[in-house]
């Protein structure tokens, strides 16, 4: 009696369509008495049949009499203890065995096959260097990835006649008719959708599931400008209801959609049919993380919603945002990282920010603290990038300030990348001074930028990549996530970017609302760098993020201008600031001299005054506290006097001073002393209002 697993079999095999080639090199390396090569290496674009050609191998090597272990990189995270346990789990063993040990007992040939080996890419060194040579040579490994084998393979001599790699295109022409024929489609209409599609697998099985979805449907293709989207509007068309619409629109929009994060956006109580229904597509993927549709689909379904329905596209990105700032505020390490992740995910799309970030690889790479053996690598990347002048500053700074450096690390652990994170105020003076660097830097925040109490400045002195310097890298994308997750700091008042080619990062930078400050421009060794800064008193932090999110949605990101820069805080000492309220004291009964006063952009007034507009609603906060501390004195028995002194000469004065004594019924000599202890007093009063706005910082953000 035969079994289903045998009828699926059948289907699926009916169902391939072409890879003669890939097939037949497969099939001559699993029957032959000895393997002529052990690693399999199959790449490709997404969508361009890989998973199908694996399956296809597994086939292949079943009927062969080999043991067939299949591993999907979606479902383990990049580590050596998990790829293990999961190849344990495929054998049958118990973690603490060694795979490696039962695969050698094991008689016949073994067949591992590991699909979107691409998310593997930290493991690959560990791979190639340690697991793999360990395996008994009866096992033929074949990795499915959308890159190309990395080039330490084609370098070591001992792997050059050990691998063998396929790179997966377009099926040919024929083969695509044979597919689409199989699939039922009309031959009248096999020309038009050949031509379309030029036989991409994943645009071919697009337009079949048209056909199967909608009986008497005919391909009429329109102009051959994005094959995927006009597939994806077809598609569409059958999708149950508006919610199933609304749903892989959330889909296409975000990095990956959980059921919890699809409900909150769509504002359901239950989202679990529509996450179902999505998983079932033939184009959406999962992982652990949630589902996300593959990426020419997700263009596609981006791209129409943002044409067709920019409102809706608008409050779609508006709900994520504010789920993913919600979740930077709630968590911390590597998953407010990962929300961080997120947030600028939703970026992608724009033409400011999609040529500045590789998206595929900057998300799996994780930041690490500096140890002592990074030390010479991270001076000799320094060296060989920006010249050993340069390095030179490297090393002072890295001895000073060791634990405000970050390195990004390789597979095998050692610094592909490293960041420095320079805490200007914590530096001293004479060292701040001998870099050419951080003397402007200090320099431009003592004229532009003087720091109050409780606040930093951070300068990006040093962010680089081993093998690509400050290019666009995975390592350099990460960086940035870093620099972006550094911004949520309390208390930083300033960030400044060094670049070695700041006209190149100029898009990206003014869509982020970093300020270009050409005076800041120095050189080391003989090479130029230039500056970027943003004030972050001026644009706190979540105000940052909503520009962003408002520039991501706007046609043109260039027209969002930043919000007028709330007035920056001003410093004044103990005896100054007495001496302005002393005088503002003076000045109660005329707004129009208050305007003029320094204690309007004290904290204590900025705090106090939030949501008042402008300088009028700031003189009404600053007599507004006024009062407030006349109202202690009043209030405390043995005050009370000096309160009286200073509400009849100032708040409501008398037509003179001596007029002012009369009324409060006590001699000029003592009026005289009382007026001018309860003005002290007042003054006290109000420093430690200015210490304590001081301290709890002036904005929510930090």
């Amino acid at each position: 009696m035969s079994r289903l697993a045998d009828r699926l079999s059948a289907a699926r095999r009916r169902r391939f369509i072409g890879r003669a080639a890939e097939q037949a090199l497969f099939e001559s390396a699993i029957r032959a008495d000895e393997l002529p090569f052990y690693v399999l290496h199959v790449y490709g674009p997404g969508g361009v049949g890989k998973t199908s050609l694996l399956s296809q191998y597994a086939r292949q090597a079943a009927e062969a009499g080999a043991t067939v272990l299949t591993l999907d990189a979606r479902n383990l995270e990049p580590t050596p203890g998990a790829f293990l346990a999961s190849l344990c789990q495929a054998l049958g063993l118990d973690l603490a065995q060694s795979p490696a040990e039962a695969l050698a007992q094991r008689p016949g040939r073994t067949v591992l096959l590991v699909d979107t080996y691409e998310l593997l890419a930290p493991l690959d060194g560990w791979l190639r260097d340690l697991f793999l040579p360990q395996l008994p040579e009866q096992v033929l490994t074949v990795l499915a990835s959308r890159h190309a084998p990395a080039p330490a393979w084609r370098a070591d001599p001992g792997w050059q006649p050990l691998l063998r790699t396929v790179t997966l295109r377009n099926l040919a022409p024929e083969e695509g008719r044979d597919y689409l024929l199989q699939r039922q489609v009309p031959v009248e209409d096999l020309p038009a959708v050949l031509e379309f599609t030029h036989s991409y697998p994943l645009a071919l099985s697009l337009v079949a599931d048209l056909y199967d979805q909608r009986p008497g449907f005919h391909f009429q293709p329109l102009e051959a400008h994005d094959v995927v989207k006009l597939l994806l509007e077809q598609f569409l068309q059958r999708a149950p209801g508006p919610a199933h619409r609304a749903a892989l629109e959330v889909c296409a929009l975000v990095r990956v959609v959980t059921e919890d994060l699809l409900a909150e956006l769509l504002m359901l109580t239950d989202a679990h049919e529509l996450f179902e229904w999505l998983r079932g597509l033939s184009f959406i993927q999962a992982r652990p993380g949630g589902l996300f549709p593959h990426d020419i689909a997700r263009d596609a379904l981006a791209v129409d919603l943002r044409w067709r329905n920019p409102g809706w596209y608008a409050e779609l990105h508006r709900r994520a945002r504010v789920h993913y700032t919600r979740r930077l505020q709630a968590t911390q390490g590597s998953e407010q990282q990962l929300a961080l992740f997120d947030f600028v995910y939703l970026h992608r799309a724009n033409p400011a920010v999609r040529p500045f970030f590789e998206w595929q690889a900057s998300g799996r790479t994780s930041p690490d603290r500096l140890h002592a053996s990074d030390l010479e690598r991270l001076i000799e990347m320094t060296a060989r990038h920006e010249g050993d002048e340069a390095a030179q500053w490297a090393r002072f700074w890295l001895a000073r300030q060791p634990e405000n450096v970050v390195v990004f690390r390789d597979d095998a652990g050692q610094p592909a990348g490293w960041l420095l994170l320079l805490a200007v105020e914590r530096a001293a003076g004479p060292d701040l001074a001998a870099d050419p660097a951080t003397a402007k830097v200090w320099a431009f925040l003592q004229r532009q930028a003087p720091l109050q109490p409780g606040e930093s400045v951070t300068c990006f002195r040093f962010w680089l990549a081993a093998d690509t310097h400050q290019a666009v890298s995975p390592i350099q994308s990460v960086i940035f996530i870093t620099m972006v997750r550094h911004y949520f700091t309390p208390g930083l008042a300033y960030t400044l970017y060094v670049c070695a080619d700041p006209d190149f990062w100029l898009p990206i930078f003014s869509y982020a609302d970093l300020a270009r400050q050409p005076e800041l421009d120095f050189v080391v060794g003989g090479r130029s760098f230039g500056v970027y800064s943003h004030d972050w008193r001026a644009m706190p932090p979540l105000a940052w993020l909503e520009l962003m999110g408002q520039r991501e949605i706007a046609l043109t990101p260039e027209a969002i201008k930043p919000p007028a820069p709330a007035p920056r805080p001003v410093a004044l000492s103990q005896e100054e600031f007495m001496r302005q309220v002393e005088s503002a004291l003076r000045d109660y009964t005329r707004p129009d001299v208050l305007r003029g006063s320094p204690l309007l952009r004290s904290r204590m007034v900025l705090e106090a005054a939030e949501g008042e507009a402008g300088d009028s609603g700031r003189v009404a906060t600053l007599r507004r506290l006024l009062r407030e501390a006349l109202e202690q004195m009043r209030a405390a028995p043995k005050e009370n006097k000096f309160y009286r002194a200073v509400y009849h000469t100032y708040v409501q004065p008398a037509a003179t001073q001596e007029q002012a004594a009369e009324l409060l019924d006590v001699p000029f000599s003592t009026y005289r002393r009382h007026l001018k202890t309860g003005m002290t007093r007042t003054a006290e009063i109000l420093w430690q209002s200015e210490l304590s706005a001081s301290q709890m910082g002036l904005f929510k953000a930090d």
